[in-house]
Formats: structure tokens, sequence, C-alpha cells
């Protein structure tokens, strides 16, 4: 497996991934549709998206983004549901934490949902910690928890 940044050419798999564990839990909401529709907008702002590639196929992504104050957001968290279980979700989740370091993040933040018992497995394995959510970020219906982590 390796770890990739964006590159027009895996932008319509970073929309498939994430279009496809959103609709099978959720629906898509204006958020969602406002990120994977302006990829490009977001990455000229600051944002990155990383991929985790095997024999050259996408099997997962997250994108990062800066909120401002050193506080980033990781976002858009997907892994190919055929190829789950391989480590790619976690790879690509350290690479979003890593660029967001190395750029001066001191507080990390992720919006999630009870359901989604894979990823805050991921969170809490990173040393996230829950905390109350803030509806500024993002008011998806469907986000029911909050993770941060402070960069020490």
């Amino acid at each position: 497996m390796e770890i990739t940044e964006y590159s027009p050419q895996y932008k319509n798999d970073f929309i498939r991934l994430n279009t496809a564990w959103i609709e099978k839990f959720f629906k898509m909401e204006k958020d969602d549709y406002d990120e994977l529709n302006h990829v490009d907008e977001l990455i000229a702002n600051g944002a990155m998206i990383l991929f985790c590639k095997s024999n050259e196929e996408v099997i997962a992504t997250g994108m990062v983004m800066p909120l401002g104050n050193d506080e980033w957001e990781i976002c858009k968290f997907a892994t190919d549901e055929q190829k789950r279980g391989r480590g790619a979700g976690s790879a690509v989740f350290r690479a979003c934490m890593d660029y967001a370091i190395c750029r001066g993040a001191k507080r990390l933040i992720v919006l999630s949902n009870s359901r989604l018992v894979s990823a805050l497995h991921i969170y809490e394995k990173f040393g996230f910690t829950e905390i109350p959510i803030d509806n500024k970020i993002h008011n998806y219906e469907r986000a029911d928890r909050q993770f941060e982590y402070v960069v020490n």
C-alpha cells in the first residue's frame, strides 16, 4: 500500500468512495455536495486529499482542511467496502493527521456518527477524545459525535 496526495486523476475516486458510504448509512447533505463538488477550490484554499492505493487502485481516502486558528478538520474519510480490514483506512487517516500537523495544526477535529463503528475505532486508536459537538463547523444531521486531537 502507498499513500499519495491529491491529483485530478483521483478526483472521481474521492467522490465515489465518499458517496458510497454516505448513501449506505445516511443521505447526502448540503455540505457533502459543497465539498464533493468543489474539490479543486478546497485544495486551492489549503485542504489536501490523501489516498491509499494498493496495486494502483485507490482503496481509501480522506480530506484534511484548515479551519483557522491552527485548527484542522479531517473529513470525507472513506474506505472501499470490499477492501476493508487491510489497514488502508488507518494509513490514510494517519497521513491526514501528519499533513495537518506538519502545516502547524495544534488541534484536529472529526465529526462522526455512532453507527460508524470502524471509523470511531480509528479515531480512538490515534488518540482522539470525544468532545461536545460544535455545529459551527458543519451542520450535518447525521453528526452525533465529535472528536478532537490536541497536538502537544
